[in-house]
């Protein structure tokens, strides 16, 4: 078997990226309902935050300052 092949089941990659996707949702939920008022730099920071800690080797891409977006323009709420 080369290295190249030793990779995460489906199952277990699907759970992998649903377990991201509560972290990130739990994040913008959390930013919505306590950062609504600040600018988009300080949603952004505080995603980044809250998200940089739950995974190895964190790079924000876009989503962050889409979601920062749209929690400063209240398109998202906290709820």
């Amino acid at each position: 078997m080369n290295i190249s092949e030793v990779s995460w089941n489906d199952q277990a990659r699907e759970k992998i990226l649903s377990d991201a996707d509560k972290a990130l949702q739990e994040a913008v939920r959390e930013a919505a309902s306590t950062q609504g008022d600040g600018d988009r730099d300080q949603v952004y920071k505080f995603l980044f935050e809250k998200l940089q800690p739950q995974f190895v080797d964190f790079k924000p891409g876009p989503d962050l300052g889409k979601y920062a977006d749209a929690i400063v323009n209240g398109e998202i709420s906290g709820e």
